[in-house]
This record gives structure tokens, sequence and C-alpha cells, in this order.
């Protein structure tokens, strides 16, 4: 997840925490000031889990090392939300035990609120990285069927005209036109919007420009810049740069 959407979710849980213990409480704002210092413990104990212990451990097999670490995580949370409690007694309770919300005061609930959080905090990565995981495939699939194509058709001078990916230097956006500039200097012109082009063309070809993509294996020299390709110097736009360095630098 994104840094701002770890921020809403972490907003959204504080107020439904909040909302939920408020019965427990004289007031929501000492439901909110309990959950608000609950919280840092919650937080760091679903990030250590999720981003240290499930990668380094569990998802390479190491099982007895990730039980382990996990109760050593269990005890030292539980540590931490006996402080939250005292802190409750001290500053909601006024040093008054009967001052003290049920909730604050029984470390079983509180363990349950943060391994529940915790675990929906990974079922949410799970759920995210299992829909990234097709994303992937479905994107490496389209590309096996573009190279497999071997060649973009397109419509020239009212007929259909099959163009094989190795003999396209480059393809050129002019105002309401495209041109296509073959290896054997050939020009082909169609009416195909170049961002339409850019969709059905494999990995090979590279968008370097609004108005330019080129074949990157006929590029004999570029940088973040410019490139050559044939006897042709083209731009690298600011915008496609950092995009174009990346796949021209990459090999085949």
């Amino acid at each position: 997840m994104k840094a701002t959407l770890h921020v809403i979710f972490w907003i959204a849980v504080l107020l439904l925490l909040t909302f939920i213990y408020s019965p427990y409480y004289h007031s929501i704002s000492e439901s909110f000031y309990f959950v608000s210092m609950l919280l840092p413990v919650i937080i760091g104990t679903c990030y250590f889990f999720n981003f240290h212990l499930v990668p380094k451990f569990l998802l390479v097999k190491k099982y007895a090392k990730f039980i382990l670490y996990s109760f050593y995580m269990l005890i030292i949370s539980l540590y931490l939300e006996m402080l939250v409690i005292m802190l409750s007694f001290i500053i909601l309770a006024h040093f008054s035990y009967q001052n003290m919300s049920p909730v604050s005061s029984d470390i079983f609930i509180l363990a349950i609120t943060l391994y529940f959080i915790v675990l929906l905090f990974s079922f949410i990565l799970l759920v995210k990285q299992s829909f990234a995981k097709e994303r992937t495939i479905e994107t490496l699939e389209k590309e096996k069927k573009k190279e497999l194509e071997r060649s973009l058709t397109v419509r020239s001078n009212r007929q259909m005209r099959r163009l094989l990916y190795e003999d396209i230097l480059y393809i050129e956006s002019l105002n309401d036109y495209v041109k296509i500039h073959l290896a054997s200097n050939e020009i082909v012109i169609t009416k195909e919007k170049i961002s339409h082009l850019e969709a059905r063309l494999p990995e090979m070809f590279v968008r370097i420009h609004r108005s330019f993509i080129v074949n990157k294996h006929k590029v004999s020299f570029f940088n973040k810049e410019l490139l050559t390709i044939g006897e042709q110097s083209l731009p690298i736009s600011r915008t496609y740069k950092n995009t174009a360095w990346d796949k021209l630098s990459a090999q085949k």
C-alpha cells in the first residue's frame, strides 16, 4: 500500500476503535485518548509482523524462527499494552481504579483487539498482492501474445498493411496522421493514433516523446536527452525520460 493509503487505514482504525470503546468511557474524548495511546503499539506490532517476520521467515519457510520471534513479539506487545493500561490508570482514571474502564484494564480484550487488526492488515496485504500478481500475469500474457504476433497491422492507403516488428525503426506522430518509418527507408502513413499503436506494440518499442515511439533494437546511441536510430536523431522528452532510459538500458 502507498503511504497515503496507510495513513487513511490507520485513521479509520483510530476512529473505529474510538467508536467501539466509547460506551465504556465517560465521553468520546476519553475513548479517543485511550485508543491514541494504544494505537502506536498496534501499528508497531502490525508493521513488525507483516514487513519483517512474514517476509524474512515465513515466506522463506523458516517456520521455527517465525514461531519463536512471533512469540517474542507477543510477549513484548503484551508488556506494551500493560504500559498503556498504566498510562490509562494515571491519565484517564486519575489514579483511581474505580474510574477505569473495564476495557482499558482487561489485557485479554486489548490483545484480541491488537491481533485482530494485525491479521486484518495481513489480509489486506494478501488481497493486494493477489490482485497485483494477477495484473502482472495478465500483462505478461498480453506481452507474450504481442511478441508471438511478430507484426503490426495498420490501415494505409485504404488497405490493411502488415508490418514486421523487426522492420520498424520508429513511429512519428504528426497533426492528424502517423508515419511509420521502416528500415527499408519506406514510410507507411496511417490515421491511427500513436497512443493506440503504443498499446498494441510489445516491449521492444519504447515511447520517448509524445510524438515518437522507437524500436529499441534499432537504437545505436542514446542518452537521457536524445537517441540515434538509423541516420535520424530523435529527442527524449522529460515526461518519458526516466521510463525510456530504463527500457533502453535493459537488455532483450
